[in-house]
């Protein structure tokens, strides 16, 4: 304890690093404030009673409503949060495979880069006027009464209200890229991450009541249980956004200055992660699998269409789950071979004079290295897909639906990775202060002179 203590006191001596700590609690902080403001013309008392009367969204609108932290179902201006925003950086990232002029902005550097996020701040206006519109109409079937809307559902109401849902997500992109730019942690992953936990307690709350008032003795075990199991899904979550297999590289000798510098003996490795795709196959398939849940509140005169929809609309139903673990395995191949280019890792190490022992540099590298990665893609697939499918089978076993989210599938991804990404780069300036890293023992290492 005493280490932590004087690590946190490391930490908070960096001039910078602590500027930037509070600059990303200041821009969360306004995030979650601003995640409290109603939309005009709705009275958010009467939102506030309904919504805990039926104990909140349910099925796919209560995953939507975690990662905007509430706002979804609370109807408020931050509704949207950074979701078209992410829906439009998955469209460019896509397009940058088909799309020439796309694949030459990447190629350009830091302009280029520049220009791909204004063409992704266009599309995320462009995308908020969509889903702007299908999210005011769908209000009442999130559960809101219709005393809740004071001026009614007129033109005035919707022009005002898409104003503020487009204002609302502009401005949570803008928090996002100041953290990013200002703050410590990618600021886009950290609004997410925020929204998430902001459902945490209430979820927690609601399952320790629930097992404690139920009379049983036992109701004090079980909730410890449930955490132990909880801590355990939270390590394998870390050792899969860890993991790596390490390729073995060699490197020829360099003549520097007339004197030959002996790194052929030193060898290095080149790291390829398990988990390649990250979170995007769960974000791609759960899109897909909000298909049948708009076909099941669509009129179709088919009674048997909208069996099928059923069937596949419950989140912690046999059939969803089933398919939505087969499209994540889908989406870990799909996304792994569009961003990892197993070729120009071949052609970048042939440029350095490395080398993988055994393997011809160029095209034999590159098929060798895309053949490890396809195997090990395999149980990275199949352990996400795992991850994304636990809460429908912690539920059977008693666990209230609000809680069981946070034991797998996106929102825990997110948590945990977005968690490692920020811890890293804060050991990162640690290390340049010549501190030891978060992780690790707080004792100042002493500087080399």
């Amino acid at each position: 304890m005493n280490k932590f203590i004087q690590t946190v006191k490391n930490i908070w001596s960096i001039e910078e690093l602590r500027n930037k700590i509070l600059i990303t609690l200041s821009f969360m902080v306004i995030y979650r404030l601003a995640a409290q403001v109603t939309l005009p013309g709705l009275d958010g008392e009467v939102i506030n009673d309904a919504m805990n009367a039926s104990g909140g969204a349910k099925g796919i609108l209560g995953m939507i409503n975690m990662f905007t932290g509430g706002g979804f179902s609370r109807a408020s201006v931050m509704a949207l949060g950074v979701m078209p925003y992410i829906s439009a950086s998955i469209v460019v990232q896509l397009m940058g495979i088909a799309i020439p002029y796309l694949q030459k902005l990447k190629k350009d550097g830091e302009s280029g880069q520049k220009k791909t996020t204004q063409i992704t701040r266009w599309l995320t206006i462009a995308i908020t006027l969509v889903q702007g519109p299908a999210y005011l109409a769908s209000l009442p079937s999130l559960g809101i009464p219709a005393d809740a809307f004071l001026i009614g559902t007129g033109g005035m109401f919707w022009i005002t209200s898409m104003i503020l849902l487009t204002t609302g997500s502009i401005f949570a992109m803008w928090l996002g890229e100041k953290i990013t730019d200002k703050g410590i942690g990618n600021g886009i992953s950290l609004l997410i991450m925020i929204g998430i936990i902001a459902g945490f307690p209430s979820a927690f709350a609601q399952e320790f009541v629930s097992k404690v008032t139920t009379g049983s003795s036992g109701g004090f075990m079980i909730i410890l249980i449930e955490i132990i199991v909880w801590l355990l899904v939270i390590l394998a979550c870390v050792y899969l956004v860890t993991a790596i297999r390490k390729v073995a590289v060699q490197y020829a000798r360099k003549t520097v200055a007339g004197t030959v510098r002996d790194v052929a003996g030193a060898r290095q490795y080149l790291p390829l992660k398990l988990n390649s795709a990250g979170v995007m196959p769960i974000i791609f398939a759960q899109a897909i699998m909000f298909v049948p849940s708009a076909i099941q509140g669509a009129n179709f005169s088919s009674d048997g269409v909208k069996n099928i929809a059923a069937m596949f609309a419950d989140p912690f139903g046999v059939g969803y789950n089933v398919l939505f673990a087969t499209l994540i395995i889908i989406f870990s191949y799909f996304y792994t071979a569009i961003t990892v280019n197993t070729n120009e890792m071949a052609d970048s190490l042939k440029r350095s004079n490395g080398f993988i022992p055994g393997v011809r540099p160029g095209k034999e590298t590159g098929d060798m290295l895309d053949r490890i990665l396809s195997l090990i893609t395999f149980p990275g697939s199949l352990f996400l897909a795992l991850l994304a499918v636990l809460p429908a089978f912690v539920v059977k076993f008693g666990v209230q639906q609000s809680w069981s989210m946070f034991y797998g599938g996106t929102s825990l991804l997110i948590m945990v990775g977005v968690a490692i990404d920020t811890i890293q780069q804060i050991n990162a300036h640690l290390l340049n202060r010549h501190y030891d890293g978060l992780m690790k023992t707080g004792n100042k290492r002493k500087s080399v002179a």
